[in-house]
């Protein structure tokens, strides 16, 4: 391992600029306005990479990186650029790559469990405030408790209403649970549903060790995700980039320094992760580039404006590829000034003003050195890719997919018996529980009302019939009664008289 090439970025002064892969896993930054070189940087690194055996992860924003998976071809430019820097061994090739994509069209499928992503970053996929982060938090809570699996968007969904119907019941173990933010976190689930952030959830899980293999010939895996569409969703994007950011550190082993790192992730529209973010969650971010190195994972940031990052984040970019700024705005004057003062000085040049007039393929160029120091900045004549650039056609992209080692894996969704599932069955059975006991009320109240008339029935409540034969008798026995009297009286009085 000792012996590993440098990777080549250029020359500069007829002397070629090189990166060390030993200090990849301290970091970099490419940065630069639109259309002066980032991607063909990004490019000739990746490839680089992948020729030593490391496994590379990056996002096609703009669909024109597929072209790294079929050899380049000449071209008076780039012949000219080749006799230029004086690359002696070039050659045209191609690279192993895998193709992926969240909404499954134009790669094989990635995706993550509810779980897996947690209360906090999907809280900022849907832009909660800190209430309903908290309530948010109740449900996961809940759900672990329970034992009920969060895999997708309809367990979320079950359980936060569940939670949301039962939340008196909740409030002594868990917290307050209030119908606003409950009603609030349903309405954003929908707008991620309408969106299709719905296909990002769900099993089987990507296995971020599958990012981590080489073929058959040593080379890395360069795993390209097709973020054209995905770009429309800006905030899923950079939610899902801080998803991985988090399981790899999360995942993997503390291995030190190694002569090689066994991951680079390049994160375009960088800016992306840092704009709208909690002050919490960018401070995890900085953790975690600081100290992902330890895991042998290397992370680029790639932006068009430095300011973009923050500066706790910028400061652990120890290789730096700045192309062109155009100072048109203050803030552009600033962004050249910083860019200018970050980097180490070359006293042979005006770094401000070089910044300022580099044309397309050329970038000042400050990697670590063998003492982890960082280089002199040069002036650099960005060297040609082996691969295509631009895009692949749409032939080979079938290709790239069809003959990848995942075809199948990943492909087909898998909907085991989770929360939603549990919930509904529990559901029903209080539903049956609820009209058996109506069922057994119901029966009670015809029984007691089965003992009151037969009560009648045996003569202890009277008819009005009944009643009015009673009186009848009465009234026909008082009078017989009164005239019988009258009799007897009148029969003791004339035997008096006599």
């Amino acid at each position: 391992m000792a012996d590993l090439p440098p990777l080549v970025l250029g020359a500069s002064d007829e002397q070629l600029v090189t990166m060390n892969p030993r200090y990849l896993n301290r970091h970099g930054l490419i940065a630069g306005a639109t259309g002066t070189g980032k991607t063909v940087t990004l490019q000739i690194l990746a490839e680089q990479l992948s020729a030593i055996g490391v496994p590379v992860f990056m996002a096609d924003v703009k669909g024109d990186l597929t072209g790294i998976s079929v050899p380049g071809s000449p071209h008076p430019k780039v012949d000219e650029r080749i006799e230029k820097i004086g690359l002696t061994d070039f050659a045209f090739a191609g690279n192993p790559t895998v193709r992926w994509d969240i909404f499954g069209e134009q790669g094989h499928p990635i995706r993550a469990t509810v779980s897996d992503m947690g209360p906090a970053l999907l809280s900022r996929l849907m832009d909660l405030n800190e209430t309903q982060e908290g309530v948010l938090s109740i449900v996961f809570e809940y759900a672990d408790d329970e034992g009920l699996l969060l895999l997708d968007f309809k367990d979320l969904r079950e359980t936060l209403k569940f939670v949301g119907e039962n939340a008196k019941e909740f409030k002594s173990d868990y917290g307050n649970v209030s119908s606003a933010s409950v009603g609030a976190i349903q309405r954003r689930l929908l707008v991620l549903e309408q969106e299709g952030a719905e296909a990002f959830f769900g099993e089987p899980a990507l296995d971020l060790w599958d990012f981590m293999r080489t073929d058959h010939t040593g080379h890395g895996y360069i795993n390209i995700l097709a973020a054209n569409k995905l770009m429309n969703n800006q905030r899923l994007y950079a939610t899902f980039l801080l998803w991985m950011l988090s399981e790899l550190f999360e995942n993997l082993p503390e291995v030190g320094d190694l002569e090689k790192p066994r991951f680079v992730f390049f994160f375009d529209e960088a800016h992306l992760l840092f704009d709208d973010a909690p002050k919490a969650l960018v401070e995890k971010i900085e953790t975690v580039v600081r100290l992902i190195r330890s895991k042998g994972v290397g992370l680029f940031f790639i932006t068009q404006n430095p300011l973009d990052i923050p500066d706790e984040v910028l400061g652990q970019l120890g290789n730096r590829v700045q192309h062109a700024l155009r100072a048109f705005t203050p803030r552009d004057q600033k962004a050249v000034k910083t860019a200018a003062t970050t980097m180490r000085q070359n006293p042979n040049f005006d770094m401000e003003k070089a910044i300022s007039e580099l044309g397309v393929g050329c970038a000042l160029v400050s990697t670590l050195g063998e003492d982890g120091v960082p280089g002199i900045t040069q002036n650099t004549l960005i060297r040609p890719p082996f691969s295509r650039i631009g895009p692949a056609t749409e032939a080979e992209c079938d290709a790239i997919v069809r003959n990848s080692p995942f075809a199948g894996r990943y492909d087909k969704e898998i909907d085991r018996e989770s929360a939603f599932e549990i919930l509904a069955e529990r559901g029903e059975q209080r539903l049956k529980a609820a009209e058996a006991a109506e069922a057994l009320e119901a029966e009670e109240k015809a029984a007691k009302q089965a003992e009151r008339d037969a009560k009648r029935a045996r003569g202890g409540r009277q008819s009005v019939g009944e009643a009015m034969l009673k009186s009848v008798v009465r009234s026909m026995s008082s009078s017989v009664g009164r005239s019988l009297g009258r009799q007897i009286l009148r029969g003791l009085l004339g035997g008096i008289s006599r």
